[in-house]
């Protein structure tokens, strides 16, 4: 699942013409893989003298971001609640000062550079969202995407009439286009369940 959720995101900061390298190929034996940053972001058309960009990021806001350090969560059967936040410490082991270092040498700066973290969903109620953006904050990410905000967006992207044979998942979900599984903007993949009607017994 790492790996297809990785692809996910690069496909998704590539589509939007940023320059994608991973730091790592391989897991260390008896390493400590959570510590370690997924990917490094660069964004050669980032407009200057914009502002910060706002924490929960969509489409409009990757103009603001230069540079970003990206850790891919892909546990997607779990929401980031407040409560998971706070006592998940390995969510933010890329956030060492050694680490950032690191990463600031293959910039040449970390200046501007962003902690970005991609998770499955933020919690939907208004508060709970707001404790969860509120303990990300106080640990030091600078920024969150969503899961659904990607593929949404990889979905409206691709186009059936396109060849994608570099790459697999946009090749899918070029096929899956094809024969009606995503009906144009409307994305009926992401929308919530329809309840189960009761079956009403006879007496």
């Amino acid at each position: 699942m790492a790996a297809v959720s990785e692809t996910i995101v690069r496909e998704f900061f590539e589509l939007h013409g940023f320059f994608v390298r991973q730091l790592r190929k391989y897991v260390t034996p008896g390493g400590r893989e959570d510590e370690e940053i997924d990917f490094l972001v660069l964004n050669p058309k980032a407009e200057p003298g914009q502002a910060a960009p706002a924490f929960v990021l969509d489409i409009t806001e990757l103009r603001r971001v230069a540079r970003a350090v990206v850790v891919v969560k892909g546990w997607h059967t779990e929401t980031f609640t407040p409560t998971r936040l706070a006592h998940t410490p390995e969510l933010y082991r890329f956030l060492e000062s050694a680490t950032i270092e690191a990463a600031g040498q293959a910039f040449g700066t970390t200046s501007g550079l962003l902690k970005i973290l991609v998770v499955p969903a933020l919690p939907a109620d208004r508060d709970a969202r707001r404790q969860s953006i509120q303990v990300l904050k106080s640990k030091g990410v600078d920024g969150v995407i969503q899961f659904p905000t990607m593929l949404a967006d990889l979905i409206d992207k691709v186009e059936i009439n396109r060849n994608y044979q570099k790459s697999d998942l946009l090749q899918v979900i070029r096929i899956l286009k094809n024969y009606d599984f995503f009906q144009d903007s409307q994305l009926e993949l992401f929308r919530a369940r329809p309840k189960r009607r009761r079956k009403r017994t006879r007496r």
